[in-house]
């Protein structure tokens, strides 16, 4: 009876100790999944034509989220940052418009560039920009004084410091600074990497 007993009470010792085990294994697996996705990489899911060629709907992207420094939740403040956006580099950021939706475009100006758009040519400070990721589905069509202008004639603005000046890569296609002004680079989440 005694051996019973203990056996018992060996067997609730086990099962005890192999749940709390495994609840604090989770626990830890929980609060590392938080953590490295608030502040280190997050994944994203592309859900419009913007970006096309380069990412098709659908597609699914890691964004690297601390590039451009360690954002505090409910803070618009970067701390640690060890790089500012960069012209070419692909962003994803809060939309200005509605801070519930994210946006990923390219970074086509930073803060005290002058950027100007003439017949669907980019110039920054008064160069041609190298539009090498830009794609035109409407080549032959330059809207000049009508609505739609501004997507093919636009400027010239100098873009405020700590902002950038952001397109996508379809350029016929796409909702971007052109339309609703400069991203903020407290707002930008991070660096699309892979």
């Amino acid at each position: 009876m005694k051996k019973k007993q203990k056996a018992l009470s060996k067997n609730k010792f086990i099962a005890s100790t192999f749940s709390r085990e495994n609840i604090e294994a989770i626990i830890i697996a929980v609060v590392l999944a938080l953590f490295i996705r608030s502040f280190v990489v997050q994944a994203f899911k592309i859900p419009s034509g913007s970006m096309e060629p380069t990412l098709l709907i659908g597609d699914h992207i890691l964004v690297n989220k601390f590039t451009y420094g360690i954002s505090i939740p409910f803070v618009e403040k970067k701390f640690f940052q060890f790089k500012k956006p960069q012209q070419g580099d692909v962003i994803v950021f809060i939309y200005p418009v509605d801070t519930s939706k994210d946006f990923i475009k390219r970074v086509i100006a930073v803060g005290g560039d002058r950027i100007q758009i003439k017949d669907k040519k980019i110039y920054i400070n008064e160069k041609i920009y190298n539009d090498s990721h830009g794609f035109y589905s409407d080549p032959r069509n330059i809207y000049a004084g009508e609505p739609g202008a501004i997507r093919d004639n636009y400027g010239p603005v100098t873009v405020p410091q700590n902002c950038v000046f952001v397109m996508g890569d379809n350029r016929d296609k796409s909702y971007d600074s052109r339309f609703w002004g400069f991203a903020d680079i407290n707002k930008v989440k991070g660096n699309a990497f892979i």
